[in-house]
């Protein structure tokens, strides 16, 4: 079983398993605004946006000291995940995150990484702004860093 990026909802999958790595790495505990020290016996809370075929997923799965949880909008991609890795049973929310409630996903500060559609990488930034949480991490094309900026630099003025 494999899930096919789908056009309308700008899915870009991630296939390097190093720079998945890496991202996964990129997630700093605690995250900065968390003021509680955490480990596998006291985790910290994060949210996964858009985890796809769980190739940044199996990475952060890995990690002991985060309490990941994640949101998909793709009814094909949440299949493959409950199949491939079983131990996201639980933790894998299938909602539209820009519609999504967060703070009843998670009750206090969280952070955010993923590999965000392309189409709405604004929307998921201002979000996070919105709920002012203190760090996210994410990739997205370099085209959309230069128009991030410019729209963050207009915001701000």
């Amino acid at each position: 079983m494999e899930v096919r990026a789908k056009k309308a909802l700008g899915q870009h999958f991630l296939t390097d398993l190093s720079i998945a790595q890496r991202i996964a790495e990129a997630l700093i505990v605690p995250c900065p605004g968390l003021e509680t020290a955490h480990d596998a016996s006291n985790p910290m809370p994060a949210l996964e946006v858009g985890p796809g075929m769980g190739v940044l997923t199996q990475y952060l799965l890995k990690r002991p000291e985060v309490d990941l949880r994640m949101v998909e909008i793709d009814t094909e991609s949440v299949d493959y995940l409950l199949v491939h890795f079983p131990q996201v049973n639980g933790r894998l929310l299938e909602a539209d995150f820009l519609k999504l409630k967060l703070e009843t996903f998670f009750p206090g500060k969280f952070c955010v990484i993923g590999n965000f559609p392309y189409n709405i990488s604004s929307q998921i930034f201002f979000k996070i702004l919105e709920i002012y949480f203190d760090t996210e991490s994410g990739i997205v094309k370099t085209a959309y860093d230069g128009r991030l900026v410019s729209e963050k630099q207009l915001q701000v003025r």
